[in-house]
């Protein structure tokens, strides 16, 4: 299976550069709100969150790394390998979540993860897709903007393989395939220019949204928590973080 998975992996990616990037270290206000963060251990995952209590988005985490431990253990594995960190905190970049290779953590939009019509199936799906650029990160392929939409496209693969094994999946699966038909047809959406827009656009609604918060200073730390994400991107790609 491993071995079917690299090579399936090499077509989709034959040509893409791979070059090591130097080691990043978080930033201080990351490692801040990591901090004020409240967390669980996981089989040596680290999950945490930025919500204020009872903590429902840490909940559901904790219920979705079950969900793809039961039943698909090759996938929870590279879950436990590839990641050190599952992170709910709010993304100002219209992204329901990303990869941080500086905090190796994938990082899920609060909304995202709290909005009801948002499965338990849709969260472990998309911590797959996360796990699979943490792989890809570690392999040296770089999340160039010429080809976002190639390395895309390997992720929501490892979803579809990941959601066949779940019952009554069929639903996200059709999902998750028109998503990928389309991620092969608009490159113009993986461009600097179009997610620079897309996220000045998120930020100010996370302002908005950050406004009806029920305690000041974890707001005040939230919203920091923003701004290093947004000077974030022109550190490590001169551009957005990747999206799912």
């Amino acid at each position: 299976m491993t071995k079917d998975w690299r090579l399936e992996t090499q077509r989709n990616l034959r040509g893409v550069a791979a070059a090591r990037k130097p080691y990043r270290k978080p930033m201080a206000i990351d490692r801040l709100a990591l901090w004020f963060s409240t967390s669980r251990n996981i089989d040596g995952l680290w999950a945490g969150t930025m919500e204020s209590k009872p903590h429902p988005g840490l909940r559901r985490i904790e219920d979705a790394l079950q969900l793809i431990k039961r039943h698909d253990s090759l996938h929870y594995s590279r879950v436990i390998h590839n990641l050190e960190r599952v992170w709910v905190r709010l993304r100002p970049n219209n992204g329901r979540a990303c990869y941080d290779p500086s905090l190796k953590a994938c990082e899920l939009d609060e909304r995202y993860v709290l909005l009801e019509t948002t499965t338990l199936e849709e969260i472990a799906s998309t911590i797959v897709h996360e796990a699979t650029h943490a792989k890809l990160e570690r392999w040296g392929i770089s999340y160039d903007e010429k080809e976002r939409s190639r390395i895309e496209a390997v992720c929501l693969r490892r979803e579809l393989h990941f959601i066949a094994k779940l019952p009554h999946s069929e639903p996200l699966r059709e999902k998750r395939a028109r998503i990928l038909e389309w991620c092969g047809s608009d490159a113009d959406y993986f461009s600097n220019l179009s997610f620079h827009q897309r996220n000045q656009q998120g930020a100010v609604e996370t302002l908005r949204y950050l406004v009806a918060s029920d305690w000041l200073f974890r707001s005040i730390l939230r919203v920091l928590g923003v701004i290093s994400v947004v000077r974030g991107w022109a550190r490590r790609f001169g551009g957005p973080p990747r999206q799912a």
